[in-house]
């Protein structure tokens, strides 16, 4: 539902103050490809494209001239320490890597919300703290970011924990915090 590949049964979903749930099809989906970024446990990234290509598809997608999508994707390698493996295939890169070429991708448009679903699911204890790291950093800049983990420690960074079993909410920490 919040990332507009379904639609609610009942309810208003506002996105920067407007109601997405009142979007066509078509609007949806240029409201995902603009605003929502998406970063997956297995990185869904395309394995014939290169890492500078990965990072690049929203905005080919959303048409963006090539001047400004080349530096744009300059800027974001360097940002997430991959300027050297910016040729590299999704094969030819490490987890670490592959994970910080998908989160490249999903805030290359910029978006005013990032939905990580088990972001380090796929990397070492060491490789899954810089992701954190890197993600917490998007966070305070003003991105607003859902996570969702099975892993407890990840959870406890959250400044807000939804805790869903069986697909009901077991527990919302925003009810239980001192007012």
């Amino acid at each position: 539902l919040l990332g507009l590949l379904d639609r609610p049964n009942a309810g208003v979903y506002r996105l920067e103050g407007r109601d997405v749930t009142t979007l066509s099809a078509e609007e949806q989906a240029r409201v995902r490809r603009e605003r929502i970024g998406f970063v997956f446990q297995s990185f869904h990234l395309v394995p014939r494209l290169t890492a500078a290509e990965n990072i690049a598809l929203p905005m080919t997608l959303a048409g963006i001239p090539a001047r400004e999508r080349n530096a744009r994707v300059a800027n974001a390698l360097a940002g997430f320490g991959l300027e050297n493996r910016a040729d590299h295939r999704p094969d030819q890169l490490s987890g670490g890597q592959r994970q910080r070429v998908a989160i490249a991708r999903a805030t290359i448009m910029q978006p005013a919300l990032i939905l990580a679903d088990e972001p380090t699911g796929n990397l070492d204890r060491h490789t899954g703290e810089e992701v954190v790291n890197l993600l917490e950093a998007l966070n305070a800049s003003g991105v607003t970011l859902i996570v969702v983990t099975h892993d407890p420690q990840m959870g406890k960074r959250a400044r807000r924990q939804l805790v869903m079993e069986d697909g009901r909410l077991k527990h919302d920490s925003a009810a239980h915090a001192p007012a």
